[in-house]
């Protein structure tokens, strides 16, 4: 009996990662608790202990977007990686860093571009936007660095094209120590221009709509 419930509360545990990714792939919910909850509340679920991890809604993500994404999954990843790419190279003078769903995969159609950037004063990322021109709006974000430590660094928020992009700017030392990654608590991963070339050139180069090529 004991492990048929067993049986019984895995299938259940699946079948509430894969409504999590559903609901974060069609309504861009991107905390991984509130699409946790509202999956426990359309199967009735209140046991905690049935709740899948984040690492879980993460993979049942990604199978969502392969099954039923299609070519237009592909194409907005492409043109969010694409768009990525333009602003690492224009904002190369702070070692700029792509982190998140962009750069895992996993992104929707409603995930922005995340950026990680490093300057001595956060006022230099800012005075480099405006001397360039580039409408951008200033945020502030709070970050987890470990279990017991989370830390308020400033952001920016601009657009390339049509694709929205958030880059968080951290000390020119915050480099050496990525943040928590929402999704497995370990390190984040970030990449480099280098590697999000690479990204590129290993994806299929469909032609996105309204591709984008310039920081507006």
């Amino acid at each position: 009996m004991a492990k048929h419930l067993s049986v019984r509360g895995e299938h259940l545990r699946r079948a509430l990662a894969q409504e999590a990714a559903r609901v974060m792939a069609e309504h861009g919910i991107h905390d991984f608790l509130t699409a946790k909850r509202k999956a426990a509340e359309r199967f009735g679920v209140t046991d905690g202990g049935l709740l899948p991890r984040n690492t879980e809604i993460e993979d049942a993500l990604a199978e969502y977007q392969r099954l039923f994404g299609g070519s237009s999954y592909t194409r907005a990843l492409l043109e969010r990686r694409r768009a990525a790419l333009t602003a690492m190279r224009r904002l190369s003078g702070f070692s700029p860093r792509l982190v998140g769903p962009v750069l895992s995969g996993t992104a929707t159609r409603h995930s922005d571009v995340q950026l990680h950037l490093f300057a001595g004063r956060p006022e230099d990322v800012t005075l480099w936007f405006m001397g360039q021109g580039i409408r951008h709006e200033l945020v502030s974000r709070r970050v987890k660095m470990n279990a017991e430590r989370v830390l308020e660094y400033p952001g920016i928020r601009f657009k390339i094209g049509d694709v929205p992009i958030e880059a968080t700017v951290f000390p020119t030392d915050g480099i050496r120590q990525a943040p928590v990654s929402p999704v497995d608590g370990r390190p984040m991963r970030r990449a480099d221009v280098l590697e999000v070339e690479a990204l590129l050139a290993s994806q299929p180069q469909e032609e996105p709509a309204g591709a984008a090529a310039h920081l507006t």
